[in-house]
Formats: structure tokens, sequence, C-alpha cells
């Protein structure tokens, strides 16, 4: 067999090493702690079970840390994972697309009628959400930005738009559309079409 075949390093490897670094470096720090104590305090040592939950707390507050990380990574990028993983294919593109082509407000909302007499409802959806985008855009309440996520739009919406709940009701439908194969239904069309008219004070769409 060949030496070029075996693994030069590997990630398990790397943690393992890192862990003992880590573990030298504290015990490296409690030993010249403890050993400036006799001039501070004659006869007084750190017991080894101080010295273990020590070791712990620090372990125990890094791990936090790096979950807090994780959890914020996981906030701001999971919907391009998403996307990612379902090949491109995912309606999230076509939102790109039609974005950057900045329909009318009333084109979409032609659009969006026309597929729910088409019966394909989830399209209908997409359409209301994106004519309510299109009418934040031009209200100049919050401009169109091509990388700007379901979840920066709510956040922008909470500090800026009160009721807030109608906008809600779009982008939760909308993220149901782009990122679960759930299916919609007309009752979803009725919430989004619901929520438009609250938005924008039409009575009809």
């Amino acid at each position: 067999m060949s030496t070029d075949t075996f693994e030069k390093t590997s990630w398990s490897w790397q943690l393992s090493q890192f862990q003992q670094q880590i573990g030298e470096w504290i015990e490296y720090q409690l030993d010249r702690f403890q050993n400036s104590l006799p001039r501070l305090s004659p006869g007084w040592n750190i017991s080894p079970w101080l010295s273990n939950l020590l070791k712990l707390l620090f372990w125990l507050i890094l791990a936090l840390f790096l979950a807090f990380v994780v959890w914020r990574l996981w906030q701001e990028f999971s919907p391009y994972i998403y996307s990612w993983l379902s090949g491109g294919k995912d309606a999230s593109d076509a939102v790109a697309k039609n974005r950057a082509n900045d329909l009318s407000v009333a084109l979409w909302l032609e659009r969006s009628q026309s597929f729910y007499h088409q019966g394909n409802y989830r399209e209908a959806c997409r359409c209301l959400y994106m004519a309510i985008l299109q009418h934040l855009h031009d209200t100049k309440l919050i401009p169109h930005k091509f990388s700007r996520t379901d979840g920066e739009y709510l956040k922008l919406l909470r500090s800026n738009v009160t009721p807030v709940q109608p906008y809600e009701t779009l982008i939760t439908i909308h993220e149901q559309l782009c990122f679960s194969s759930a299916e919609i239904l007309p009752e979803n069309y009725q919430q989004c079409q619901q929520a438009y008219q609250e938005i924008t004070g039409k009575c009809e769409v």
C-alpha cells in the first residue's frame, strides 16, 4: 500500500490537539497562580477538586459561547443553506430573478389572480408576497436589496411598521412555500389576500 493513501491530518486529531493545548494552558496558569500564593498567603494551596471545577467551568463557558455563535450563524445563513440544498430549483431563485425585474404592484397582482384561477396557489401566494415587497420599495419604506432575507425584512418591518401582523402572515407563508414541501391550499391564498388588503387598505385584490 502506498504511503500517499494515509491521511496527513484530520479534524478529530486537530480537535484533540487543540483540547490538549487548552488544557495545558489552563494547568500552566493555575500552576503560576498557585506558585504565587505562598507570597500572598503561606500554606494555602488550590485543592484538586477546585482545580477540576475551574477547568469544568472554563469548558462549559466555551461550549456555551460556541453554541451561541453556531446558533446565530444558523439563523443568518439557513435560508441560503436550504436554497443551496434544494439544488437551485427553489422558489427563492425565482424570487431573486423577479425582484431584479422590478415589476409593478399591479402586474404582480394580475399574475397572482391568474395563478389563483389556474389552481396554482403556491405561485399565487408568491406573487402577493412580491407585490408587497414592491409596495415597500415603491413607498421607500424598505427598498429592494438582492441579498435581504425574510428574517431581515421582518426585523426591519417590526421597527418601522405598525401593525406588523399582516406582513408576518405573508412572510410566514412565503417561507413555507420556499423552504418546505407543505402543500399551499386555497386557505393560505385567502390569508395572503387578506394580509395584502390590510397592508394596502384595498378592498379587492
